[in-house]
């Protein structure tokens, strides 16, 4: 045997010994591998029925606000409803109602002028009387 034959004897098993060193790692690092596509694979199947719940829970709150959206709107109509029935109150009873008062008003002072001045001239008459 000569000293190539040794060295290459020596070469061979060094290398045998990193491959030996290197084979651990690289199997756990396959396992590892292997868990991260099981978790992959979990986690899309618990995420489509999460997301099919999510979209049937977008779906129901839509629903709700379309008919939040209804209500809401019928209340806009039932105040707009309500602003024209005051108005039509306001000018077929109000108007009306502040001329009778106003009438009664000028009626009122004028007889109270009248009779103010009925007294004032019957007081004068007999001032000069006496």
């Amino acid at each position: 045997m000569g000293v190539g034959e040794i060295a290459g004897l020596i070469a061979a098993i060094a290398f045998a010994v990193l491959a030996g060193f290197l084979i651990y790692p690289l199997i756990r690092l396959g396992k590892l591998f292997d868990q991260i596509a099981d978790t992959v694979k979990q986690s899309g199947e618990h995420a489509i029925p999460a997301l099919d719940e999510g979209v049937t829970t977008v779906r129901q709150v839509n629903k709700s606000l379309e008919d939040v959206n209804k209500i809401s709107s019928a209340a806009s109509t039932t105040a707009n409803n309500v602003g024209a029935l005051t108005d039509l109150y306001g000018s077929f009873l109000a108007k009306p109602l502040i001329k009778v008062a106003a009438a009664a008003y000028a009626v009122k002072s004028t007889a109270r002028s009248f009779v103010s001045n009925k007294n004032a001239s019957s007081t004068s008459t007999q001032a000069k009387g006496e």
